[in-house]
């Protein structure tokens, strides 16, 4: 993996501008393999406690560098005399989508008016390539698809073929392999559909009832009565969509493998050099999944991980779980996991992350659903949409009462950050808008880091 430029405590990494110091970044490639330089370099940061931030889907090398910078920014200012932070800011393979607006960093325009129905952008064909490389063929043949949005049946068919190549999903149904989403293997036409009308109800323009074929009078967006209507022109904005969800689907195992490959042994590694130095994780949308992961690799009676946040995570609120509550044998993924961080994990969500509430749902459903492809089963709801479910004793604080109060010592807790996320334009609505001090506050209270 290529050198990652800029030197140790200048807080300027590939020439951006970092504000707080010490700054350095830990990177990995997508197998989870860490770069030895960046290791190096924050192995050597002097600090009592570092925050270890991992910057979610929407993110280049430059988004997310200036997702650290602001993010950062407060700290210095809320912490106890005895504290010297260290920031570490992950970064990983991620991409940038430049038709999904992110606060603070786009433009009130780009906000309001996101083109979302139409053919690729060149920035974000160019992030395509480099987050597929081997796949050119498949994104030409895409490209082509969206910017001409054929009335055809077979250009859908032939569309949703391409999409399954790009995800690496064989065209069976979800029954068959229930690893593998149905909304790449159901008829797709039906998923574009369905995406169409996820469109719509995340507010997007130019995806109202005409665009998706769904009479207004039908119960609004999620009406059953689902017909084509006046043609198949309109359902491109849903098959742009589902070019979207696979780039998630594939970002989101990602993040689960640099989380437990690599960032929690790199942690693991450098805890055991240098046992007084405390952690503090931080994780956005799936690098909230990054940070999570990491503790599986956190040996049992460990005590370095001092506090969790997650902020908009995009991973199941049934994760923590010892038992499902539609399948009792079953935990979730990362069961138990909180017991080894030495503090909370504290999960903040928003009723206004349209990304969490409206498409992780739809994309993380599996065929057999007696809901169907439309019903939005709880069962697959997202930390980030409604906080961590089914933990017995975990309390629900809304931010204020959090910050006033402070947040428990150990164990899961949910907050409700609704009062501050809540800026942004469709198809994600707030699901980046985390750069608040209320925010940073929550972060310290969590690791017993405050003045």
């Amino acid at each position: 993996m290529a050198n990652v430029g800029g030197g140790f405590g200048t807080g300027v990494v590939g020439g951006v501008g970092v504000g707080v110091r010490p700054y350095a970044e830990l990177t990995f490639d997508s197998e989870g393999d860490v770069d030895r330089v960046t290791q190096g370099t924050v192995s050597r940061m002097e600090a009592t406690d570092l925050l270890v931030f991992a910057h979610g889907w929407n993110s280049d090398r430059s988004t997310a560098t200036r997702l650290y910078d602001r993010f950062f920014a407060p700290f210095e200012g809320l912490v106890g005399s005895g504290v010297r932070l260290g920031y570490v800011g992950v970064v990983w393979p991620s991409m940038r989508f430049s038709d999904e607006p992110i606060p603070d960093f786009d433009t009130l325009a780009a906000l309001a008016e996101p083109d979302l129905g139409g053919a690729l952008d060149p920035l974000t064909r160019r992030a395509l390539e480099e987050f597929w490389p081997e796949r050119r063929a498949e994104l030409d043949r895409v490209a082509e698809l969206l910017a001409e949005r054929p009335d055809s049946a077979a250009a859908f068919i032939e569309f949703g073929a391409l999409i399954r190549e790009l995800a690496s999903v064989d065209a069976v149904p979800a029954l068959v392999a229930p690893s593998v989403p149905a909304i790449f293997t159901d008829d797709v036409l039906e998923v574009c559909r369905a995406l169409s009308v996820a469109l719509a109800r995340a507010g997007a323009p130019g995806t109202g009832a005409a665009g998706t074929g769904v009479p207004a009078a039908a119960g609004g967006p999620e009406g059953p009565g689902l017909t084509v209507g006046g043609g198949m022109r309109g359902l491109w904005g849903g098959a742009k969509e589902l070019l979207r969800q696979a780039a998630y689907y594939k970002m989101k195992k990602r993040a689960g493998v640099v989380g437990e490959r690599g960032l929690g042994p790199v942690l693991a590694q450098l805890a055991a050099a240098r046992p007084a130095l405390r952690f503090h994780l931080i994780g956005h949308s799936f690098g909230a999944r990054v940070v999570s992961f990491s503790l599986r690799a956190v040996p049992d009676r460990a005590r370095y991980v001092k506090s969790v946040t997650l902020l908009q995570g995009a991973f199941s609120h049934y994760a923590f779980a010892d038992r499902l509550p539609h399948d009792k044998g079953t935990g979730g993924a990362l069961r138990g996991l909180q017991r080894r961080v030495d503090g909370p994990v504290v999960a903040c969500h928003s009723p206004h992350d349209s990304a969490l509430k409206i498409f992780y749902p739809l994309a993380s459903r599996m065929a057999g659903d007696s809901a169907g492809l439309l019903g939005f089963d709880e069962r697959w709801g997202a930390i980030g949409h409604d906080g961590v479910q089914a933990v017995p004793g975990a309390p629900r604080l809304t931010l204020d009462t959090a910050l006033r109060e402070g947040v428990p010592t150990t164990g899961c807790v949910s907050v409700d950050a609704g009062s501050v996320v809540r800026r942004g334009g469709a198809p994600s609505g707030a699901h980046s808008d985390i750069c608040h001090e209320e925010l940073a506050r929550l972060v310290v209270d969590a690791g017993r880091m405050g003045r």
